[in-house]
C-alpha cells in the first residue's frame, strides 16, 4: 500500500444543515484526502448551502443534489461512481474526522479494507481527542464479523456493522460490489459481508480516528418495519447461495434469527397501531411461533424504559468517550 495512494470521502446527507459542514471540514482538513463528495439526499433544509459554506478552497469538494430522497445507499453508489481516487471512506453526515485520521491507517500494507476505531459521544466535540491507542493491526474474516454484529442483552449497542472502513476502489469494481439500493437499514453490513465472501483482506486497527455523535432518532435505531424485512431477506440471499462458510453460515443464522425477532416485534406493534385489539389478535392467531420472541421483546422494552426513569446517570466514561473496538484505557 503506497502512501501516496489518495483518499475520496463520501457523505451521503439528507436535512443535515446544523453538522454537515463540521463533517466537510474535518474531511478537507486530512492531507491524504484528494475528494470529498457530498451527496445532498433531498433534504429540505440548507444542507447544500451549509456544506457549500465549508469549502476550503482546494477545488476538492464536489456536491451533487438528489431531487428526491433515495436513501443513503443510492447516494453512495452515486458518491463512487462520480469520484476517482483509489481509496473510498465513508463518513455519515453527523460524525467527524479526528485530526490525522488516515495516517496510521494508509501505514498499513496488504489490506482490501481497512477499519479503525470509533469514539461514540453525545455531543460533537472535535477539540477533544481520543486516547492515542497503538494501531495493533489485526485481520477480521467472516465469522468473526459477522459474530461482533449480534448483539448482547444490557450492553450497549456495538456492532461491527458500525465501522466506517476505508476501501480500496478496485477491490470493489472487480468483485462487482455496491451497496444495496433497497435497503436503509444495515446496508454497510450486507456490504462488507458480501466483500468478505469475495475474499476481501480487510484489517482492523485500535487507533480511532471517527467521531459518531449518538442520536437517538437516528434510522438505525427506529428499525422500520420495512427496513429489517430488507435486511432479512439480503441476509437470507446470501445465505440461500449456499456457498457461505460453515462456521459463518451459523454465525449468520444466529444473526438472521435475532433481526427476525425484532421484525416480528416490530409488524406486531404495526398491526396494534393500525388495528388495536382486533389486529393484535388476529396476528396472535396468524403467527403463533412468533409470539414468544414478541412477548419477550415488549417485557424488554418495558424493563429497560423503568430502569431509564430509575437509574441514576451514569459517570461518563473516561476521556468522554465509548470506543468500538476494545482497548487497554489505562
Amino acid at each position: 500500500m503506497s502512501r501516496n495512494e489518495t483518499v475520496c470521502v463520501i457523505i451521503a446527507a439528507k436535512n443535515a444543515e446544523e453538522t454537515i459542514g463540521r463533517a466537510v471540514r474535518s474531511a478537507l482538513a486530512e492531507p491524504e484526502v484528494a475528494e470529498v463528495v457530498v451527496v445532498d439526499d433531498g433534504s429540505g433544509d440548507r444542507t447544500m448551502a451549509a456544506a457549500g459554506a465549508a469549502d476550503d478552497g482546494s477545488g476538492r469538494l464536489d456536491i451533487v443534489r438528489f431531487p428526491a430522497n433515495r436513501g443513503p445507499s443510492a447516494a453512495r453508489n452515486h458518491a463512487i461512481s462520480h469520484s476517482r481516487a483509489p481509496l473510498i471512506a465513508i463518513l455519515d453526515a453527523d460524525d467527524f474526522f479526528f485530526p490525522g485520521r488516515f495516517r496510521p491507517m494508509l501505514a498499513c500494507r496488504d489490506w482490501d479494507f481497512i477499519a479503525d476505531n470509533i469514539a461514540f459521544m453525545e455531543r460533537a466535540e472535535p477539540a477533544r481527542l481520543p486516547a492515542d491507542f497503538a494501531p495493533n493491526p489485526r485481520p477480521l474474516d467472516l465469522e468473526a464479523f459477522v459474530l461482533g454484529n449480534i448483539s448482547r442483552r444490557g450492553a450497549a449497542r456495538g456492532e461491527l456493522g458500525f465501522l466506517k472502513p476505508v476501501m480500496r476502489r478496485n477491490f470493489l469494481a472487480a468483485h462487482g460490489l455496491a451497496y444495496r439500493e433497497d435497503m436503509r437499514l444495515g446496508e454497510d453490513y450486507d456490504l462488507y459481508v458480501r466483500a468478505l465472501m469475495a475474499g476481501a483482506r480487510y484489517t482492523l486497527i485500535e487507533s480511532c480516528g471517527y467521531g459518531a455523535v449518538v442520536r437517538a432518532d437516528s434510522l438505525s435505531g427506529r428499525h422500520r418495519t420495512k427496513d429489517l424485512e430488507a435486511l432479512l431477506g439480503a441476509e437470507r440471499a446470501i445465505l440461500s447461495a449456499g456457498n457461505v462458510p460453515s462456521g459463518a453460515a451459523d454465525a449468520m443464522r444466529r444473526h438472521h434469527r435475532q433481526i427476525g425477532r425484532r421484525h416480528a416485534l416490530r409488524a406486531f406493534l404495526d398491526r396494534k397501531r393500525a388495528e388495536g385489539m382486533g389486529g393484535v389478535l388476529a396476528y396472535a392467531l396468524e403467527n403463533p411461533p412468533a409470539m414468544p420472541a414478541i412477548a419477550g421483546g415488549i417485557l424488554r422494552d418495558k424493563l429497560a424504559a423503568a430502569q431509564r426513569r430509575l437509574k441514576p446517570p451514569q459517570p461518563a466514561p473516561k476521556g468522554g468517550l465509548r470506543y468500538l473496538l476494545p482497548v487497554d484505557q489505562k
